[in-house]
C-alpha cells in the first residue's frame, strides 16, 4: 500500500501557518511530510519563503507522530555540507528519529542568492556527491577533514548525534543522478512518475529503497476556482526540470509561463473535488513504482479545506493504491 504524504510548501505560506498545517496533516492521518527549502517562491502570486529549517524545528515540537523530511535541500551553494550535517543530526534529535535528509543538487532559483555562479548540471552532480559524501561521514562521527575539488573541511565534528543518522533521499531527474542515488542514498526523490528512473536506481543499488514521489494538486468544491488557482500558483510547474532548475527568479518563471494556459494546467493537476481524478493522478506514480507519495495542496489559504477532504474522502480512497 503506498504511502501518502502531505507537503509543507513554503513558498504559499508563512512559517506559523505552515506549523498549523503540518500538525492539520497529523491529525487527518497522512503517513509522512515533507518541506520544500526555497529562498524565492517560483512566482510572486506564491508570496511567501521562510527559512525550512527553523519551521522543521518547530513542526518536530508541534507534532509527535508524523514523520519530516526535507524535499530537498541543496547542500552545495547556500548550506555548507557540514552545516547540512549538523542541522540534520539537529532535527533526528529534536524530531525523535522522524526526521529523513532529502537533497539534490539544486536550482538556480534558491542557489544564486550566494553569488557562487550556477554551473552546468554534471558540475553540480559532481558536488553533490562530494557532499554526500561529507555528510554520511560526520553522521558516523568521525572527525572529518577533506581537502576536495568543491568543498573543504577542518576538522569538523558533530558533537550532538542521533541513535540513528537521518536517512538520506537522493533527487533524480536523469541516469547520472540515479546512479548516484542507487549508490549513495538510503532512498530516492522524484517528481515524475517515470519507471525507468527508478529501474536506473534499482540497477545501481538502490532496489528495496524507498522512492518517494510528489504531486501537485487543488482541491475545491468550485473546480472553475480550482483550476484559476492552479494556474495563477503552478502553472511554473509545466516547465520541467531542465527549465526550473535554471531560471533565476520569480520574474523568469512567470515569463516562461506566460503562454500557458488555465487548461494546460488542468490537464496535468487534479482540480476539483472529484475524488477518482486524484486517484488518477497518483496511480502512475504507484505504478512506476513508487512506495511513498508526498501531495502538494496548492494555495496557502485552502490547507484547512483541503485536509478535511483528505481526512474524510481522499485518503481512504488512496489506500485502495
Amino acid at each position: 500500500m503506498v504511502r501518502i504524504g502531505y507537503t509543507m510548501m513554503t513558498e504559499q505560506a508563512g512559517p506559523r501557518e505552515l506549523v498549523s498545517h503540518v500538525v492539520g496533516a497529523e491529525q487527518a492521518g497522512f503517513d509522512f511530510s515533507v518541506i520544500s527549502d526555497h529562498f524565492f517562491p517560483w512566482l510572486e502570486e506564491q508570496g511567501h519563503a521562510p527559512y525550512a529549517w527553523s519551521v522543521l524545528g518547530a513542526a518536530a515540537q508541534a507534532t509527535s507522530r508524523i514523520p519530516l523530511m526535507t524535499y530537498v535541500t541543496c547542500p552545495t551553494f547556500r548550506y555548507h555540507p557540514a552545516v547540512v550535517a549538523q542541522k540534520a543530526a539537529t532535527m533526528q534529535i529534536l524530531s525523535g528519529g522522524r526526521f529523513r535528509l532529502g537533497l539534490g543538487s539544486g536550482e538556480n532559483l534558491n542557489e544564486h542568492v550566494v553569488g557562487a555562479g550556477w554551473p552546468a548540471a554534471e558540475v553540480r552532480l559532481d558536488m553533490l556527491e562530494e557532499a554526500v559524501d561529507i555528510i554520511r561521514r560526520m553522521f558516523d562521527g568521525e572527525s572529518v577533514n577533506h581537502h576536495g575539488a568543491h568543498f573543504d573541511v577542518e576538522d569538523a565534528k558533530l558533537w550532538d548525534l542521533p541513535d540513528q543518522p537521518p536517512p538520506i533521499g537522493i533527487a533524480v531527474s536523469g541516469p547520472r543522478s540515479c546512479e548516484l542515488a542507487g549508490r549513495s542514498g538510503d532512498l530516492v526523490i522524484g517528481t515524475e512518475p517515470k519507471a525507468e528512473l527508478l529501474q536506473q536506481f534499482d540497477a545501481h543499488g538502490g532496489a528495496g529503497k524507498p522512492r518517494v514521489g510528489q504531486l501537485p494538486v487543488c482541491y475545491d468544491p468550485d473546480r472553475d476556482a480550482a483550476v484559476a488557482r492552479a494556474h495563477e500558483q503552478f502553472r511554473w510547474a509545466l516547465g520541467g526540470w531542465k527549465v526550473n532548475a535554471e531560471l533565476p527568479g520569480p520574474d523568469a518563471f512567470d515569463q516562461a509561463s506566460s503562454f500557458t494556459r488555465p487548461e494546460d494546467v488542468a490537464k496535468e493537476i487534479p482540480c476539483g473535488d472529484d475524488v477518482d481524478a486524484f486517484v488518477e493522478a497518483v496511480r502512475p506514480y504507484t505504478e512506476a513504482g513508487y512506495t511513498e507519495v508526498a501531495l502538494v495542496q496548492i494555495g496557502g489559504d485552502q490547507q484547512q479545506p483541503f485536509l478535511e477532504w483528505a481526512r474524510a474522502t481522499l485518503l481512504p480512497a488512496l489506500r485502495s493504491l
